[in-house]
């Protein structure tokens, strides 16, 4: 690959690769891709000449090849193979050439009729597993949902001993939803001392957020102190400690994927898979989920980060599609999306991972499920 070609590719707007193409270098360009993202396969000048819609001999298609290669769009992979294109390349394809049309009818129909089959019980979750089943099926990648941690108004708080050193702390917000946390009881706490710090989070945390609450610990800690033995008071700072995390609460807190076997499907052999492996570690991380939702904030609409552009995947050459949701207030509070090979069908998922954000955003505000 022609280092100085690259450079200079890299460094000129889209519009000035266009204009340096000419057509058959568009055309053979675009079919390289295209054969790529349909069967994974290197496509070579023989093959070229004889789909190409003008007359090129095999000896004229790798010319333009090698000008192709020059720039950086496309690379061989083994000698005297076919080319397949560089992450660059897919990138100017999907920049200058994809064409992301609106969803069919039909596919909207489908969308919402999977994502709105939610369970009575636990309507939100059903919806992101949905969404994320959904979005693996048409996509040959894996779907994603990462949900963000909300601020309920705390309704009620209670402590439950597991066992001697442990406790459940439940907490139920005003639409009763329920966080549960297991903390470590301070040594020779009583069962009368659990209810008396639950009945003192009670009296005070009602009516507010944890960030509105965590505010408020150093006015809290006073009050604890007079109204409160020492063990009862470390408990109640133990349960707001480990309800209200750190100061960056908010950030996601859970990261829901399906169809990771349709990651499996296709690899080659064991730096296939030590990629996948890291993938799989990747998303395991919670730093990971801070990121990947920074990623689908840090533009409007839809985001493609293809190979190492997203430095969350880069080791293991995965593209990621993604596009955040947001709530009443129009705040970003989640991101929907597929991540798999560089080969994803883009302009199909693009469309998609678009309408089901939209869908996610109208459904969750203001309960209507």
């Amino acid at each position: 690959m022609g280092v100085l070609g690259f450079m200079a590719f890299r460094s000129s707007p889209v519009s000035d690769a266009i204009a340096a193409l000419d057509e058959r270098s568009k055309e053979i360009f675009r079919r390289i891709v295209e054969g790529y993202l349909e069967n994974g396969e290197p496509l070579g000048s023989r093959n070229l000449s004889r789909i190409l819609p003008m007359s090129l001999s095999p000896a004229s298609v790798r010319n333009v090849m090698s000008d192709l290669e020059e720039l950086g769009l496309i690379y061989s992979p083994h000698v005297s193979a076919g080319r397949l294109p560089t992450q660059v390349g897919l990138r100017f394809f999907v920049d200058a050439f994809m064409q992301v049309g609106d969803l069919s009818a039909e596919d909207r129909a489908s969308i919402d009729r999977q994502v709105r089959a939610e369970s009575r019980d636990n309507p939100v979750e059903s919806m992101m597993n949905e969404a994320s089943r959904m979005l693996s099926g048409i996509s040959r990648g894996a779907g994603l949902v990462i949900t963000a941690k909300s601020d309920p108004i705390l309704k009620h708080v209670e402590f439950i001993r597991l066992e001697p050193t442990k406790a459940l702390a439940v907490l139920v917000g005003e639409h009763d939803q329920v966080e549960n946390r297991i903390i470590e009881l301070p040594a020779g706490v009583t069962s009368s001392q659990l209810t008396e710090a639950a009945n003192f989070l009670n009296a005070h945390m009602t009516g507010q957020t944890l960030p509105e609450l965590r505010k408020q610990l150093d006015k809290l800690k006073i009050d604890v102190r007079h109204e409160l033995d020492t063990l009862s008071q470390d408990l109640v700072e133990r349960g707001i400690a480990v309800w209200s995390g750190s100061p960056d609460e908010g950030k996601p807190a859970q990261l829901i994927i399906r169809g990771r076997a349709n990651l499996l499907e296709g690899l080659a052999g064991a730096d296939d898979l030590d990629r996948l492996r890291m993938l799989f570690d990747d998303l395991e991380k919670k730093d990971s989920l801070i990121e990947l939702l920074n990623l689908a904030e840090s533009g409007p609409g839809v985001r493609i980060f293809i190979g190492s552009e997203n430095k969350l995947f880069s080791l293991s050459g995965s593209s990621l599609i993604v596009a955040p949701y947001r709530d009443d207030d129009d705040r970003i509070v989640g991101a929907v999306g597929v991540i798999g090979p560089t080969r994803l069908n883009y302009s199909r998922i693009v469309p998609m991972v678009d309408y089901t954000a939209q869908l996610i955003s109208r459904l969750s505000r203001g309960g209507a499920l």
